[in-house]
């Protein structure tokens, strides 16, 4: 949902081929290597299972790889195919997950039947998401205060979830899909009161569920280490590294090859770029390739097999599958988490910042729409607000890329702020204000202190 969210459709369309080769290409080699890898090393492991590992630890998880890229201020085209890759790859593998738990619970599926499931899915689920998310804009436009919009955009999205589910749906294409239709409808729909505090709950419910996720399948991983034999948990930990080695072999190994041909195609026939961006080279190839870190999918796929509680057979081999998941979890995390920034370094890919440009670009358009907008206007307030905006476009046109720096102006602003509070403190301590009234003006000079620090 995240990811989705903050995704850029035009960025998507402008790198759908890596994108879509990432997704489709790289998750089908790692699932189909990791289940003949498994199936040889754990000969007892029915192969479906075996897929099912596969497609469990396929897809990598942006969020990580970029979370340690955006320290180092990587070129934004690498941003962009990372989480484009993870946005579809998690729908692609647990597409796959989902057909291959059917299997070893219900019987193997005839090609017809996975025909006919694949394309009555993934437009259903297109098409729902986007419904669904209408439906949940209509409803919080017409709420006023922001917790209860936030409340119900949380209920929504597990509804969404769950509804996708019961219908036989794809969940992840549809949460894709209602996510993204959020993010291109709502902010003409939802004013900056129900925006600010909506991103900021977001933010932190998303930090959580991660830690959430890892605590959980910790939970878990510890029994199984305790109740296995010594020599059952050599073999464990052995098809472990095993597979661990493989989906990090196997994404170098693809990403490699493509980026090769792709030079080779550069250098015969030319590369023509929609907009300057980041040109495809062996240094920018081996950075993607190691960005396969994996994580909450990884480790929710794991915790949702069957366990055999409620009446219910456990999943074949669900103590390896789960130790195997959150091996290769962590030891991506740490393996490659911790070299990647000093890779990026090393190699010292550069791009012009099209984001900075771009946004030098929209500062000096809105600002001079809302300039023009003041024409005919008279008065004090009207005089003070033009010299406001004529003041951020001078700043706009001479320094085009930068980003926002205190003025002298906010630099007085915070040091008078400081002193309304000790005066508003000191009002309340004094007993000539009560707690609410202290409230409203403290809220009041909270956001004339965060206008006056950018960024």
């Amino acid at each position: 949902l995240d990811a989705a969210f903050d995704t850029s459709l035009r960025d998507l369309r402008e790198n759908w081929v890596p994108i879509g080769l990432l997704v489709l290409v790289a998750v089908g080699l790692t699932t189909a290597a990791v289940a003949v890898v498994a199936h040889a090393l754990a000969p007892t492991l029915p192969w479906a299972a075996a897929v099912v590992l596969g497609t469990i630890v396929a897809p990598p998880d942006a969020a990580a790889a970029t979370a340690v890229l955006r320290q180092v201020s990587p070129p934004h085209r690498l941003l962009v195919i990372l989480e484009g890759e993870s946005l579809l790859n998690d729908a692609s593998a647990l597409f796959v997950y989902r057909l291959a738990v059917a299997a070893v619970v219900a019987g193997v599926p005839t090609p017809g039947d996975l025909a006919l499931n694949f394309v009555l899915v993934v437009p259903g689920s297109l098409v729902a998401g986007w419904v669904l998310a209408h439906a949940l804009l209509w409803l919080t436009t017409r709420l006023e205060y922001p917790p209860s919009a936030i409340v119900i955009q949380f209920a929504s999205t597990f509804a969404v979830w769950i509804l996708a589910d019961r219908a036989g749906l794809s969940p992840v294409l549809t949460i894709v899909a209602y996510a993204v239709a959020l993010a291109r409808y709502a902010p003409q729909r939802h004013g900056a009161r129900m925006r600010v505090p909506t991103y900021a709950v977001w933010e932190t419910a998303v930090f959580l569920l991660n830690i959430l996720a890892f605590v959980l399948i910790g939970l878990q991983v510890r029994p199984i280490l305790d109740q296995l034999p010594a020599e059952r948990l050599r073999e464990y930990l052995g098809v472990a590294g095993a597979v661990l080695a493989t989906v990090i072999v196997v994404r170098i190994a693809w990403v490699m090859a493509y980026n090769t041909g792709l030079r080779l195609k550069n250098h015969w026939f030319g590369l023509a770029l929609p907009r300057p961006m980041l040109v495809p080279s062996a240094r920018s190839g081996l950075v993607i390739s190691w960005c396969g870190m994996r994580g909450i999918v990884t480790l929710a796929a794991a915790l949702a097999l069957p366990n055999g509680t409620e009446g219910t057979p456990a999943f074949p081999d669900r103590d390896l599958i789960l130790l195997t998941a959150f091996a290769v979890v962590v030891g991506t995390l740490v393996l490659q988490g911790l070299t990647l920034p000093p890779l990026l370094r090393l190699f010292d890919l550069r791009d012009d910042d099209p984001v900075a440009r771009e946004t030098a670009h929209a500062r000096i358009e809105v600002f001079r729409a809302a300039l023009a907008s003041l024409d005919g206007e008279e008065g004090p307030a009207a005089e003070a607000l033009q010299r406001e905006y004529k003041a951020v476009l001078k700043w706009a046109k001479a320094e085009p890329t930068a980003t926002p720096g205190m003025t002298q102006v906010d630099e007085l602003r915070l040091r008078t702020i400081g002193v309304a509070r000790d005066v508003l403190f000191r009002l309340r301590s004094e007993g000539v204000i009560g707690d609410e009234a202290f409230h409203r003006v403290e809220e009041e000079l909270d956001h004339a202190e965060l206008h006056a620090r950018p960024g």
